[in-house]
């Protein structure tokens, strides 16, 4: 791709690094957590997905169909690199029903299972758990082994436990690889050198359901919302390599370059609006 001279993460290093952040919110957010930035974000995250999948809205609105048709499935999103859980709990929750939860840094991970497993949640947040209508699943593993046709028996990742929502029995291997509506990747695609991030752009595309005729199901979605450096000259993909935390910042076009080589179709793109002054922008895409 476009940074064969840049310097490429290293998994370990990252991972090293994470682990000496607190696992809390402010420490995902590299002291960011604190502020109005959480809910602006996912604020900005629930209305981009509502745009795209209008059905996934539950309260009357404008962008709520009059007359939806029903859906033959729960639906599924999976939130990789989820850190302590904070887009499952304050975005995806709110909108689906099962979410899959990949993180490979022991103490966020655990974390999130901790904060999953409470008797009590505030902010209404990690909706539906505690009466059993939601569920989430908690992984442990890398986005470079993780594959989503088969979460579970098909990646090189450790179940630490579900919360909330069981199917029966006979379900559970058909529910493994029954893929995704939504495919969620958020400030942790950085951490993939070029070839990997292609790599794992295929196997998500591969797992995405598909809308079947005459029910309210839909055709699943990758998002991807990821910080962006600025080009020069303008109109060239750029990427920057972070020596603290190894992982790549990448430019507009560096991105899109990466989707145009794993065969995805851009729908949508979007900058999420009202950050802290100072960061870099933060561009949402939907992808096919």
């Amino acid at each position: 791709m476009q940074s064969n001279d840049v310097q490429q993460p290293n998994v370990k290093d990252g991972i090293d690094y994470w682990n000496s952040r607190p696992a809390s919110v402010d420490g995902v957010l590299g002291g960011f957590g604190t502020g109005s930035l959480p809910r602006v974000d996912a604020l900005g995250s629930r209305l981009f997905l509502l745009s795209l999948i209008p059905q996934l809205s539950i309260v009357p609105s404008a962008i709520r169909p009059l007359n939806p048709l029903p859906p033959t499935r729960r639906t599924r999103a999976v939130d990789v690199g989820a850190g302590v859980g904070r887009v499952t709990s304050s975005v995806l929750l709110h909108l689906v029903q099962d979410v899959v939860l990949v993180e490979p840094v022991d103490n966020f991970v655990r974390e999130a299972l901790a904060r999953a497993s409470a008797t009590e949640h505030l902010s209404g947040e990690w909706k539906g758990l505690l009466d059993k209508r939601k569920s989430v699943t908690v992984l442990q593993g890398t986005l470079q082994d993780f594959d989503p046709s088969k979460p579970i028996t098909g990646s090189n990742a450790t179940l630490l436990g579900r919360v909330g929502y069981s199917p029966p029995d006979s379900e559970h291997q058909a529910e493994d690889e029954s893929g995704f509506d939504v495919i969620w990747c958020q400030w942790c695609l950085g951490h993939l050198s070029d070839p990997d991030l292609v790599e794992f752009f295929l196997r998500a595309r591969k797992s995405l359901r598909s809308a079947k005729k005459g029910t309210g199901d839909f055709e699943g979605l990758i998002i991807v919302k990821e910080n962006t450096c600025s080009e020069k000259p303008p109109g060239t993909p750029t990427v920057r390599f972070d020596a603290q935390d190894s992982s790549l910042t990448r430019s507009d076009n560096a991105w899109k370059a990466a989707f145009r080589e794993a065969g995805l179709t851009l729908l949508k793109e979007e900058t999420q609006l009202g950050l802290t002054p100072g960061l870099y922008p933060v561009k949402m895409y939907a992808l096919r």
